[in-house]
């Protein structure tokens, strides 16, 4: 796998884990009355979990985020870097664009030849065609 398909991957890595952690975070967050006026908040709908657990999930769930970002940063650290600056790029990517025109009018060329040699293939067809229904002899 090249390197930007690796980028595009642990980036969906990252992003999956970040919305796994802040979910859970969410999911495990302890109730919290909003205002006295109110009734106090019922106990975690979850069930009763063990509270070392509770505790001890966001821990590793950010340890996780954590390595998949340094992974990321492994990953950027490995682009090739750019040779001579902004210049330079803009200088091959003028090059690499004269290259692409010039096959690009060769295949324009060669794709009228081939339309060319089918409309006369059609034709000849054509003509057979017309030769075997009228049972005429070929000139």
């Amino acid at each position: 796998m090249d390197i930007i398909s690796q980028l595009q991957e642990q980036v969906n890595a990252v992003a999956s884990i970040a919305f796994n952690t802040f979910g859970t975070l969410q999911r495990d967050a302890p109730p919290v009355q909003l205002s006295p006026n109110y009734p106090d908040p019922p106990a975690n709908p979850n069930g009763v979990e063990d509270a070392a657990t509770l505790a001890e999930q966001p821990k590793l769930l950010s340890a996780e985020l954590v390595k998949a970002a340094k992974q990321f940063d492994a990953l950027v650290a490995a682009l090739p870097l750019t040779e001579g600056g902004e210049e330079a790029q803009l200088k091959r990517i003028a090059e690499l664009q004269t290259e692409n025109d010039a096959i690009g009018q060769e295949l324009q060329k060669q794709l009228e030849a081939a339309e060319k040699e089918l409309r006369q293939v059609q034709e000849l067809f054509g003509q057979a065609v017309d030769n075997c229904l009228n049972l005429k002899k070929p000139d």
